[in-house]
């Protein structure tokens, strides 16, 4: 049977924020069972937390945001998206601000925290939401949908009209040894006119060549260059599956995205939500259950 786990001890991470610039630190902690995944403002009155759940991202733009109703911790896909692939269910992240450190635009440095600290089995068994029937969001422009498959695989599409990237696929099945060889080191990206926009408005303070892949009309500015030919579409996974944990519970199934970004995977969240006949909650053993006899589960 597949166990809920937490983290062994406490793990410390710290950076800067990607708009702020500022100083930001990150803490994982232990949780008990049954917890879920919580955000802690350590830096405000009271310590107030947000879960990590689809209702409560407050803004998809270049990043996924959480919000309560007076605080916000923004950027939070990268380290979520280690917590999927590590299979943490319970784990409070105290934060001493509004931002995520950035550390170098990938996972990275999350998964070497959390594997640091250990992992821990817990008592309860994971329950997770088996996919039995297609659920689909999108236009013939851009979509995503999730099939039933007995595990989690995502496979992915991206078109830029930019001849460093272009279109570019990429296709996993995702486990903690998957993760951290194809997938962990993939960092964010963005295009040179669209971060000297977000520096007049006040934004993107903290971003550099150290912590993102930046291209201009010619290429990529980095002078190491890309880690994998196709970082982005690699890094359009590994944001996926930090949004996916807003779902809040392990999904099982094979999600197909198509120039799916923040939004759209918000919204594809919400549907797997708004479709309970599409999904079963089960309890792994040590035998998958085969996808015919769900159409039919209790």
């Amino acid at each position: 049977m597949f166990l809920q786990r937490t983290i062994r001890r406490r793990a410390e991470i710290n950076g800067i924020g990607l708009h702020t610039g500022a100083p930001a630190k990150l803490t994982f902690c232990p949780a008990p069972e049954n917890t879920g995944i919580y955000f802690v403002r350590g830096d405000l009155p009271g310590r107030p937390a947000v879960s990590t759940r689809a209702e409560l991202v407050t803004a998809t733009t270049m990043a996924t945001t959480l919000g309560g109703q007076e605080f916000s911790v923004s950027t939070v896909e990268h380290c979520l998206s280690a917590l999927a692939a590590l299979r943490i269910d319970n784990l409070f992240i105290e934060l001493d601000g509004p931002e995520i450190p950035i550390t170098d635009g990938s996972s990275q440095s999350f998964l070497d925290a959390i594997l640091e600290a250990g992992l821990v089995d817990q008592e309860q068994p994971r329950k997770y939401a088996y996919v039995c029937q297609p659920i689909y969001f999108g236009t013939d422009e851009k979509y995503a949908y999730v099939l039933p498959y007995n595990g989690l695989r995502v496979t992915c599409t991206i078109d830029f009209p930019h001849r460093a990237i272009g279109r570019q696929s990429f296709d996993i099945d995702v486990n903690e040894h998957s993760f951290a060889r194809e997938i962990a080191r993939a960092r964010t990206f963005g295009f040179l006119k669209d971060v000297e926009a977000m520096r007049a408005r006040g934004l993107a303070r903290g971003g550099s060549l150290d912590n993102a892949v930046v291209l201009d009309g010619d290429g990529v500015l980095n002078p190491e260059g890309l880690r994998w030919a196709d970082e982005f579409v690699r890094h359009k996974v590994l944001d996926a599956l930090g949004d996916l944990v807003t779902l809040g519970m392990p999904l099982m199934g094979h999600v197909v995205l198509f120039k799916a970004g923040h939004d759209m995977m918000n919204r594809l969240v919400r549907k797997i939500l708004e479709s309970p006949d599409c999904y079963r909650h089960i309890e792994l053993g040590a035998d998958l259950p085969d996808p015919e006899s769900l159409l039919h589960y209790a």
